[in-house]
């Protein structure tokens, strides 16, 4: 699943360009109170007669780093209560520039600065008392007061490559991409030059009603760089609007790049955050005080910066944020990151966010030297208070895109941006175009795909999944397996797929042929879908085993634990009819034959007291089936395998209903299956979060044990969310259970409080699953001899019924492990007295997030 999040990230570094390197003037530092010694946060330090500059962080430490061209030659440092410092240095070399401040006292607007000598302390704290002030004020500052909210929104996101090397430019095969290099952009980071590759603009009109709560966004115009055929465009906008969301800095957590931060103004922001009053200061005729905050923990999710309030009104409220993140949390690949966000005053004199900037930089090579800088932009404009609106704004789905918003043409932009593009901005568009055109690209592109996707593109048609070409497994012994699918350049609304597959061991041949059409005029993979399936599959398959984004026969997964040769040969002849709509709820109805037939250890027979055990060759099924899901405001990346969902705070809800129909093409049962499946990520600020799962079936009608609830077991050495990892397949079956999964991650809460442990950046893991269910007396073969015996082995059970007891088990495991690798240490706490029940385990997974 990870891998295919990092396709469109590889495929910017490998193939899209490169940006010119320059022999730069490095200047790094420490600024300390010359008495104390102590280090002093947010002192400005620039290149004195220019505006160009950085503060320092909460240890006192700065960098700033230039083009050596750039005639600067003193460095100039001011801080509030210090007198101003100045020093001269060397241009085209890396140098180290401390500076000592002598305090010198003065006051502002009745506050008194003074130096850091005295112990840190909330109490009779002017700045704390301030944020106090705006905690308080909070609810009647934020929009959501408002009964009607209205504005246009402009988004900009933007993806560039960073500091690549002159090495790395003039490689043989990157010359034909030459052209490239016109577009550098050296204003977004400083003293980074920047090579955009990828820009997406929406402009569009946004809607908010307070009772009853309504929200709906209607896209007037969207223009993006489109990777057509080797990226989902939208899936890749849907990741990064993952990584930026928009941010509300009166909400007590903020999300970023996937993690919860505390905000600076949050309920219990002076438990986690100290504050400074650094200056005063007048903005658009606004009196403002800039408080500076620093965390408690430098290794907290916590923000830095300063936040300047107002003060000419008794509101407390927000006029400007500029915060960003300290190096030291535990965040994968982030150098850098900074949001800043501005406010008006609107028509009822409250301040309003009129724009929203958020940047990161990452290192994606050993030492960080190369990597990727993104940007997304919003501003706000035309804003309307408590205008009504009829209910018919609301109706509809809560985003609805114009027909004609992606055709817009210049002349739309050219009025309708907030702002307008910069040289390198207006150039990426051009330049990612033509560098798709070119063979060497494509050529590279589809070796990429192959690589990490597992497919190559001929086209009309793809080969693949390569990770499936070669297994092995006790039934068939080795295994290999062909096939491919149509793309849409065959067409977009048909879509056929097959494989062909052969076992040496039991000289079988395995296939499969499948077809889906789409009823709306976009491919079958865009979203929202609207299609019929049909397949039939003639293959292997252990009962029990369900896997999450992976091929059952990926060759990873031949190697198993314990005892596996409890298979079926299964023929299944497949049809669905697919409709989901734009606010995410969906349904399916399809019907399914099947007939399945025992191979390797397991057999089906009846008990048969007295007289040998007979075997059945095969049980024959025709299933109806209905299935709902509704996953409210869902995300996803939509790869070529799989749609992988984007987990957010929102619940998503499975319900699935199955009935058997006996004498339906041979069927030989009646009976009716229900599921529910309840899954809900829980965020708890500074602790992580926790997924919890909560599952539940009934199966009502008498039916032998292939047809009853095989709850899902693990025996590969892969850690399965969804599956219990200790669990033997076959081992347990049910027609009624519940079920509960618990799987917390602490975002190295603990570990970044250890000195030893915080520079690795592992993160804590704690697990917990508990299953319990029951059979009936009728569909229990101990009392009935007209069912299916449970499977034995040498005359002892190896499929079970709950007693007394549930199944337990649980976990602790160490997440982030060379940034991608998640490890393990299973424990199984009940039923250790089944054969081959194993008491522990370790499971590893690959894992990739920030």
């Amino acid at each position: 699943m990870s891998l295919r999040k990092l396709k469109y990230i590889l495929l910017f570094i490998l193939f899209s360009g490169i940006l010119l390197a320059q022999k730069q003037t490095v200047i790094k530092g420490v600024i300390v109170d010359s008495k104390t010694g102590e280090p002093l946060p947010f002192v400005t330090v620039m290149f004195d007669g220019t505006t160009f500059g950085v503060n320092t962080d909460f240890e006192g430490q700065y960098v700033l780093q230039v083009d050596s061209n750039a005639k600067y030659s003193t460095l100039k440092v001011s801080y509030v209560g210090y007198k101003t410092t100045t020093k001269d240095i060397q241009l085209g070399v890396s140098q180290i520039v401390n500076f000592k401040l002598q305090l010198e006292p003065k006051t502002l607007n009745e506050v008194t600065v003074k130096g850091k000598k005295q112990k840190y302390r909330n109490k009779n704290n002017p700045a704390v008392e301030l944020i106090k002030k705006v905690i308080d004020h909070k609810a009647e500052n934020k929009p959501s007061s408002y009964d009607y909210y209205e504005f246009e929104k402009y988004e900009k996101i933007q993806i560039a490559l960073s500091n690549i090397s002159e090495k790395f430019k003039n490689r043989k095969a990157l010359k034909k991409f030459q052209f490239v290099f016109d577009n550098v952009d050296s204003t977004k980071l400083e003293g980074k030059p920047v090579l955009p590759v990828y820009l997406k603009e929406t402009i569009s009109d946004v809607y908010n009603r307070k009772k009853p709560n309504a929200h709906k966004e209607v896209v007037k115009g969207t223009k993006m760089v489109s990777f057509d055929g080797y990226i989902n465009s939208d899936g890749v906008t849907n990741y990064i609007n993952r990584m930026y969301q928009d941010i509300n800095i009166y909400d007590n957590n903020i999300s970023v790049l996937s993690n919860q931060f505390l905000s600076p103004i949050s309920n219990n922001a002076p438990l986690f955050y100290k504050f400074y009053i650094v200056d005063t200061t007048v903005v658009d005729s606004h009196k403002l005080i800039q408080l500076g905050f620093v965390p408690r923990n430098h290794n907290d999710f916590l923000f830095q910066g300063s936040i300047y309030i107002t003060l000419d009104d008794s509101a407390y409220a927000v006029k400007k944020v500029d915060m960003s993140v300290n190096k030291s949390i535990n965040l994968n690949f982030v150098k850098e990151m900074h949001i800043e966000q501005e406010f008006e005053k609107d028509t009822t004199k409250k301040y309003a966010l009129i724009r929203d900037v958020i940047m990161a930089d990452f290192g994606l090579t050993a030492g960080g030297k190369m990597g990727l800088f993104g940007e997304k932009t919003v501003s706000y404009k035309n804003i309307k208070i408590d205008q009504v609106r009829s209910d018919s704004t609301y109706k509809g789905n809560e985003v609805e895109v114009k027909d004609n918003a992606d055709h817009r043409d210049e002349a739309f932009w050219e009025t309708n941006r907030h702002e307008q593009l910069s040289k390198s901005e207006t150039g990426v568009y051009k330049n990612m175009d033509s560098i798709q055109k070119m063979p060497l690209f494509k050529r590279s592109a589809n070796l990429a795909m192959l690589l990490l996707a597992g497919y190559r593109s001929f086209g009309p048609i793809e080969i693949g999944p390569v990770n499936t070409f070669y297994s092995f497994n006790p039934v068939e012994g080795l295994r290999l397996r062909f096939g491919g699918r149509t793309t849409p350049k065959f067409s977009k609304r048909i879509n056929f797929e097959t494989y062909a597959a052969y076992g040496f061991k039991d000289e079988k041949w395995k296939g499969y042929i499948g077809t889906t059409y789409s009823f709306t005029k976009r491919s079958i993979y865009d979203f929202p879908v609207k299609s019929l399936k049909a397949s039939y599959q003639k293959d292997t398959k252990i009962p029990g085993q369900e896997l999450q984004f992976i091929q059952e026969d990926n060759v990873l997964l031949s190697f198993k634990r314990g005892v596996n040769d409890k298979w079926l040969y299964n023929d299944y002849v497949n049809l669905a009819y697919l409709n989901e709509f734009r606010n995410h709820f969906s349904f399916t109805i399809g019907y399914k034959y099947w007939i399945q037939q025992p191979a390797g250890g397991l057999h089906y027979n009846y008990i048969d007291y007295g007289n040998p055990a007979t075997d059945i060759k095969s049980l024959t099924t025709s299933e109806l089936s209905l299935h709902l899901r509704w996953a409210p405001k869902e995300q996803f990346y939509q790869g070529k395998l799989y749609r992988i969902p984007i987990f957010n705070q929102y619940p998503i809800f499975t319900l699935h209903f199955t009935e058997g129909v006996k004498g339906m093409f041979g069927s030989q049962y009646n009976y009716q299956n229900i599921t529910l499946n309840l899954y809900k990520r829980f965020y708890l600020s500074q602790l992580g979060y926790t997924d919890i799962v909560l599952e539940g079936g009934y199966i009502n009608g008498q039916v032998p044990f292939p047809l009853l609830d095989i709850h899902r077991a693990n025996q590969t050495y892969s850690y399965q969310l969804q599956s219990y990892n200790l669990m033997n397949f076959l081992e347990f079956v049910s027609d009624r259970y519940a079920s509960i999964m618990i799987d917390h991650y602490f975002n190295g809460f603990f570990f970044n409080k250890i000195p030893l442990l915080k520079k690795l950046k592992w993160r804590e893991v704690i697990t917990c699953k508990v299953l319990y269910g029951g059979v009936s007396r009728e569909n229990n073969p101990a009392y009935n001899t007209n069912l299916y015996r449970f499977p034995e082995v040498n005359g002892v059970l190896t499929t079970y019924i709950f007693d007394k007891d549930p199944y337990i088990e649980g976990s602790v495991g160490i997440a982030n492990l060379l940034k991608f690798f998640r490890i393990d240490l299973v424990k199984r706490f009940t039923y250790l007295d089944h054969p081959n029940a194993p008491s522990w385990g370790i499971r590893g997974r690959f894992k990739f997030d920030f």
